[in-house]
């Protein structure tokens, strides 16, 4: 289901407006070019992305260029779902024009799922950190909000890895040095069936869980792949906050 009759499903969307996309589609060509002048960004598996239809990007979380990097580097534009402390000042402004959804991590948010959710069922991308904060990346933690997203919409989940984007011992707020290099890896897509309202804490969760476990074990594929590792945990008393 798509459209007009797709937004009026529980929980409804025709109420939120689509989040600015202009920017987001026409500059991430020159995002991509500005940051490899910078970094030696690898994107592994691009062929993996589905081309058209709703894709809920579920990544792990390493550094702060990680959200930025999923928008600009994945093959479809990104409407990144991004902690609401970040949308203050210039830097709040600039998130807003390219698109990027603003939620708050403490609380339920009704607004962040209705938008992520206009976009899916407008055929879009959103991308999900399902750790919740930056971190070791090792999906230990593993929130349940990419499996709703998708079991609402129907939207194929894309797992994403980041390796490189935090330096072994790195704060949360670090960068990797100049010349750095990046690697981001597409796993295996994962279809997922809309599932009609009521939806179930279990469904969602047992859905979660299947998802969690797949992503593990690409983040294992990643780590061989790649012949990386990942950055370890955040120094002691520093907190993604």
């Amino acid at each position: 289901m798509s459209g007009a009759s797709a937004h009026r499903e529980r929980p409804r969307s025709d109420g939120v407006p689509h989040p600015t996309c202009w920017l987001l589609h026409r500059g991430r060509p020159f995002g991509r070019w500005l940051i490899r002048q910078w970094y030696d960004v690898r994107v592994h598996h691009p062929e993996r992305f589905p081309a058209t239809g709703p894709v809920v990007v579920a990544a792990n979380h390493i550094g702060i260029i990680d959200g930025p990097l999923m928008a600009i580097f994945a093959p479809r534009p990104v409407h990144a779902l991004t902690k609401i402390e970040m949308f203050k000042g210039p830097l709040g402004h600039f998130l807003r024009l390219v698109g990027q959804i603003p939620v708050d991590r403490s609380n339920a948010d009704p607004g962040a799922v209705r938008a992520a959710l206009h976009v899916l069922r407008e055929g879009g991308v959103v991308g999900v950190f399902p750790e919740g904060t930056r971190g070791p990346g090792d999906l230990r933690s593993f929130r349940t909000g990419a499996a709703y997203l998708s079991m609402v919409t129907g939207a194929t989940v894309v797992p994403m890895t980041f390796l490189g984007t935090r330096e072994p011992g790195g704060s949360s707020g670090s960068l990797p040095p100049k010349g750095a290099r990046i690697d981001i890896v597409v796993g295996t897509p994962v279809p997922v069936d809309a599932v009609p309202w009521p939806r179930t804490r279990e469904n969602v969760r047992l859905t979660s869980t299947a998802l969690q476990e797949h992503m593990l074990a690409g983040l294992a594929a990643a780590l061989d792949e790649t012949g990386r590792s990942l950055p370890g945990p955040l120094p002691v008393g520093d907190v993604d906050d």
